[in-house]
């Protein structure tokens, strides 16, 4: 065992007894199910008959970047059972509201357990999952190097790693190597994740793209689609989408900038996390505030509606005259800027953009989004939303542009499946394998380098 595991592990059993406290507090916050914190602690399994694939998802992103994977299994392995894990509230309700009805026997849902060795154990002895598929970023290092030493063979689907996340690996490149060596297969977002997941010690990561490219439109309630429409009326709409904090301060300000310019004009806010709503509508102080979780409406009095509800940003997408894409004006790295692409809704992105750098790239050399720069956001962001919302004519335009770049990869979530499906073996399909055996990984290393011209045995 190398030293950084090593320290890992000492570390997060150290901490474990401080975690549940940590845990009560969250739920008290809204940030956990406070009677679900069990699982947090790998309790709660309830293994299915047959095969099992384990899915992980840490959040509303990827968790909606699989539900076509899940469909696609289901079509091609109806015996196959999935449990999916998620690290956040907000992406189970996501997958709650979200997952087909025909799904909802065979895909099961908990919270992942925290990355204590005993709590991980806990969880892998209970479930035995026939192979583990980790979806994006989402490498804890006992969990994962667990689940190796029981033979579990393990995919990193959808892999990406920025350029400064791969900097800060790089810092102990014997960890890295050993968290990344235990994929036998690993599919990257794009050949630049390849490259640098590679040069950490991934073995053979390949590029099949981006699953966030190939999701279908958000979802929008016919009904509550009505209703929006009649309580908006024509007004001149802008979208404030997926925002963090600072971000809402700077588009209520864009606001004040924009309505004597554009009459009527409406607001729309829908931070990133539901439960900020109050806080995000107390920023708005001296306008005309509503808030959709109240069950309020945008009706004419209105100027400024904190869509502070879960699941619905499809309807807003669809309402909008223009859409602002979060997570870009502040150093987070932005958020999807396919969703309001593929409703043709014109896009507005900041600066900060590096988790979506090339959807980005590819809608602003197509002339579907704008980047809002210079040393007053507020008031670029009030100028490149005027730019769209003044201009019938370039609206429509930005938002074909829009639309055409962000046209599904309609084949990726079946070959996303066929790769995992083959990782859990030839009769994937039929589930004729006893439930949880342990299974020698294919094509991954049998060892693990531990320096230059070291090997240790890859179990921790």
């Amino acid at each position: 065992m190398s030293l950084p595991v090593l320290l890992w592990r000492l570390g997060a059993a150290a901490a474990a007894p401080v975690l549940p406290l940590l845990l009560r507090r969250r739920a008290a916050r809204g940030k956990e199910v406070a009677a679900r914190l069990s699982e947090r602690f790998g309790e709660g399994a309830a293994r299915p008959p047959g095969r099992l694939l384990w899915l992980h998802a840490a959040s509303v992103g990827e968790t909606a970047s699989v539900l076509p994977v899940l469909e696609a299994l289901a079509a091609r392995a109806p015996q196959l059972s999935v449990l999916l894990t998620t690290g956040t509230v907000t992406a189970a309700r996501l997958l709650e509201q979200r997952l087909p009805p025909a799904l909802r026997g065979r895909v099961l849902h908990r919270f992942a357990p925290l990355d204590v060795p005993a709590w991980v154990g806990r969880f892998l002895a209970g479930w035995r999952p026939d192979a583990a598929a980790f979806v994006e970023s989402e490498l804890w290092p006992n969990l994962v190097l667990a689940a190796r030493a029981r033979g579990i063979p393990l995919a990193l689907v959808n892999a990406r790693l920025s350029a400064r996340s791969a900097r800060r690996w790089a810092r102990a490149p014997g960890l890295a190597r050993t968290v990344l060596g235990s994929f036998a297969l690993v599919l990257a977002q794009s050949e630049a994740d390849a490259a640098r997941l590679a040069a950490l010690g991934a073995p053979a990561p390949r590029c099949l793209g981006n699953l966030k490219d190939a999701a279908p439109p958000l979802p929008a309630a016919p009904e509550a689609m009505a209703a929006l429409r009649a309580a908006v009326g024509a007004r001149p709409v802008l979208l404030a989408a997926s925002t963090h904090p600072g971000e809402e301060a700077l588009a209520i300000a864009a606001h004040r900038l924009l309505a004597p310019r554009l009459p009527g004009l409406l607001t729309v806010l829908v931070p990133r996390h539901p439960e900020r709503g109050a806080e995000v509508a107390a920023a708005a102080a001296g306008l005309a505030v509503a808030r959709r979780a109240a069950g309020a409406m945008p009706g004419p009095e209105v100027a400024v509606y904190v869509a502070d509800t879960l699941g619905e940003l499809g309807l807003f997408y669809r309402l909008a005259g223009v859409a602002f894409v979060g997570g870009s004006l502040v150093p987070h790295g932005g958020q999807n800027p396919l969703e309001p692409a593929r409703l043709g809704c014109p896009v507005l992105v900041g600066p900060h953009c590096w988790n979506f750098a090339e959807p980005v790239a590819r809608l602003l050399g197509a002339g579907g989004a704008l980047r809002i720069e210079g040393e007053d956001p507020a008031g670029a962001l009030a100028e490149a939303a005027f730019t769209v919302l003044s201009d019938p004519a370039r609206a429509r335009a930005m938002a074909a542009a829009a639309a055409a770049a962000a046209a599904t990869e309609a084949g990726l979530p079946a070959r996303v499946a066929e790769a995992l499906l083959a990782l859990l073996g030839p009769d994937a399909a039929g589930g004729t394998i006893p439930d949880g055996r342990a299974r020698a990984l294919p094509s991954a290393p049998e060892r693990i380098a531990d320096g230059p011209g070291r090997e240790r045995d890859s179990a921790p």
